[in-house]
C-alpha cells in the first residue's frame, strides 16, 4: 500500500515538473541548444513565490510574477548569446550562476517555509471539500488532478502558439537558422523568445514545486538541466513522435512522470536519497543507449543470413496488397 501511495506522489510531482521538461525541450530539441539556465530560473521561480507569498500576496497572483521572473531570465542569456555573441553555453552558465546570488537577495536566506493555508494546496484542498463531501479524496490524488489540468493547459497554449508564424518561425529557427534568415526573420528575435518562454515555463514549475512541497531552497534547481533531459529522451524512448507536435508535448511531460516513478520505487526498495543523483545519472544513461541498441539490433538482424531475402518478400507482399487494392 505504501508502494501505491508513493507511486502517486511520484506521478503528481511529475506533472509539476512536466512543465520543467516541457520549457527544457523547448531549447534542448526546438532551438537546438543546451541551455543550463534552467538550474537557476527553477530556483529563482520558488524563491520568487515564498518571498511574494511570505509578505502576504495571494498565492496564485504570484505566478504572473514568476513567470516574468522566468522571462527575464531568459532574456538574459538570449541577449548574451544573440548581442555579446558569447556562446550560448557559457551565457547560459553565466546566467545560471548570477540567478543564485540573485535569487538568495530575494529570500534573504537560503530557504523560506510557506504556511499551507497560504499556499494554493489549501485553495486545491478547499475545492475538492466543496466537490466531495467529506473529502474522502487523498491531497496527493488531488494535486494529481490539478496538475492534469495545468499541464493540459499549457500545451494546448504551447500548441496553439507554435502552429502561429512566429512560433513556427521559432521551430524553424533550430531547424535551419541560415533558411530562416534568408525569409527575412530575425534569428534574434526567435531565439530570444525561445529562451524567454523556456525559462518562464521553467520558473512556473519551480513555483508550483515550491508550493505544494511547502518550501523554497536556494539549492532546489540543482541538477534540473539532466532532470529535464532525462524526462525528454524518455518520453521519446518509450513513446516516441508519431503523431505531431502535441503528442511530442505530451511525451515530454510523460517522461517526467516515469522518471519520478522510477526514482519513487527505488527509493522505496532501500536506496538512500544521498543517491539519487547517482541514479539520475544511470536513467540518462540508460535512456540515451536504448535508441542506440535499438540501431544495433536492426543492424545485426539485417546482417543475418536470409534477412535480404526476408526484405524481399515482405517487399514483394506489400506491393502485391497494393496491387490487389487498386483494382
Amino acid at each position: 500500500m505504501s508502494v501505491l501511495l508513493s507511486m502517486e506522489g511520484a506521478v503528481a510531482q511529475g506533472l509539476l515538473w512536466g512543465l520543467m521538461a516541457l520549457g527544457v525541450y523547448l531549447t534542448f530539441r526546438i532551438l537546438n541548444v543546451a541551455d543550463m539556465t534552467v538550474d537557476g530560473s527553477f530556483a529563482c521561480g520558488g524563491a520568487v513565490t515564498a518571498a511574494l507569498i511570505a509578505s502576504g500576496m495571494n498565492p496564485w497572483l504570484t505566478f504572473f510574477f514568476v513567470f516574468i521572473a522566468g522571462l527575464l531570465a531568459g532574456l538574459v542569456t538570449g541577449l548574451m548569446n544573440t548581442k555579446l555573441k558569447i556562446n550560448i553555453l557559457l551565457a547560459s552558465i553565466l546566467t545560471q550562476l548570477a540567478l543564485y546570488s540573485i535569487n538568495l537577495r530575494i529570500m534573504g536566506r537560503p530557504n523560506v517555509g510557506i504556511e499551507k493555508k497560504n499556499s494554493i494546496v489549501s485553495d486545491i484542498l478547499f475545492v475538492f471539500k466543496k466537490v466531495i463531501p467529506g473529502n474522502a479524496v487523498r491531497q496527493n490524488f488531488q494535486i494529481l488532478c490539478f496538475g492534469v489540468l495545468v499541464v493540459a493547459l499549457i500545451i494546448a497554449v504551447l500548441y496553439w502558439f507554435f502552429g502561429t508564424e512566429f512560433g513556427s518561425a521559432i521551430r524553424a529557427t533550430g531547424n535551419n537558422e541560415h533558411m530562416v534568415r534568408a525569409l527575412g526573420v530575425s534569428t534574434d528575435t526567435t531565439k530570444l523568445a525561445g529562451l524567454m518562454i523556456s525559462n518562464g515555463l521553467v520558473a512556473m514549475s519551480g513555483a508550483l514545486v515550491a508550493q505544494t512541497q511547502l518550501y523554497a531552497d536556494v539549492n532546489m534547481g540543482a541538477g534540473t538541466i539532466v532532470i529535464g533531459l532525462a524526462s525528454i529522451i524518455i518520453g521519446e524512448v518509450f513513446f516516441g513522435n508519431h503523431f505531431g507536435f502535441w503528442w511530442v508535448l505530451m511525451s515530454a511531460v510523460a517522461g517526467s512522470v516515469l522518471y519520478r516513478i522510477v526514482i519513487a520505487f527505488v527509493l522505496q526498495l532501500g536506496l538512500k536519497a544521498s543517491d539519487m543523483k547517482l541514479l539520475t545519472a544511470i536513467v540518462v544513461a540508460i535512456a540515451l543507449s536504448v535508441p542506440v541498441m535499438k540501431r544495433r539490433l536492426i543492424r545485426l538482424r539485417n546482417s543475418l543470413p536470409g534477412a535480404t531475402l526476408r526484405d524481399e518478400e515482405n517487399t514483394r507482399h506489400v506491393q502485391l496488397k497494393k496491387h490487389d487494392g487498386e483494382q
